[in-house]
């Protein structure tokens, strides 16, 4: 892929804003913006202190015809580290794209640069998260040699270098190692991207590796932070 695409189904046409209720704040135009915004909502989440924006009937008008996320996120599938609840957002504000312990592969990858090359996206965050089922599958898999069934085993073979890096660490937990070594292997990867790292160059895009208690619900940054 390459320049500003459209593809028919998933327009980012812009459009103006037809009441101040649909979108109570600006969207973040500049990574520094944008990351600003999802960290405050994780603070709020944290405390306990929720906005729940745009999630009431008039933002779901205003983005029906169109949407212009201010930021895309690459997360686990895990059931208790949904996106949009722990950066406290809501309809049209993030593009939200989740596998096994964040396992990518082309799809994903395009997936990933929808955003930043349909619509300008300035923000991707790639979001492990503490005690990763899937990393931990996957880090047993490989240390007894032993494939998981089915196409579980693609997930184990995308996680093969975040493993490989874990054992060169060493630490007294392997696998959050390995989750943690996930997150900033794939962020790195998605950094230096031949479509992506254009766009990083000059300053029109960040990547941001993350990584997610489940004990306090904080977002911790890895690496990538725009300043």
């Amino acid at each position: 892929m390459g320049g500003v695409v459209a593809l028919a189904g998933c327009s980012p046409v812009k459009v103006a804003a037809s009441t101040a209720s649909a979108s109570p704040e600006a969207r973040p135009t500049t990574p520094a913006a944008a990351f600003a915004r999802l960290m405050d909502g994780n603070k709020r989440w944290v405390s306990g202190d929720l906005q729940h924006p745009d999630r009431d009937p008039d933002r779901r008008e205003f983005v029906a015809q169109a949407q212009e996320p201010f930021g895309s996120v690459l997360s686990c599938i895990d059931s208790r580290v949904p996106p949009e609840l722990l950066f406290d957002t809501g309809l049209g504000d993030l593009y939200v794209m989740r596998t096994g312990g964040e396992a990518v592969g082309p799809v994903v990858t395009g997936s990933v640069e929808y955003g930043p090359m349909t619509s300008g996206t300035p923000l991707v965050v790639v979001l492990g998260h503490q005690r990763c089922g899937a990393v931990k599958a996957a880090y047993a898999s490989i240390r007894d040699g032993k494939p998981l069934p089915g196409s579980l085993q693609a997930i184990v073979k995308a996680l093969q270098p975040a493993y490989e890096q874990a054992v060169r660490e060493g630490g007294a937990d392997p696998v959050e190692t390995m989750a943690r070594a996930q997150v900033t292997l794939t962020a790195a990867d998605l950094r230096s991207n031949q479509d992506l790292a254009p766009l990083v160059s000059k300053g029109a895009l960040a990547v941001v590796g993350a990584y997610y208690s489940l004990d306090t619900g904080k977002v911790e940054v890895l690496s990538g932070a725009p300043s």
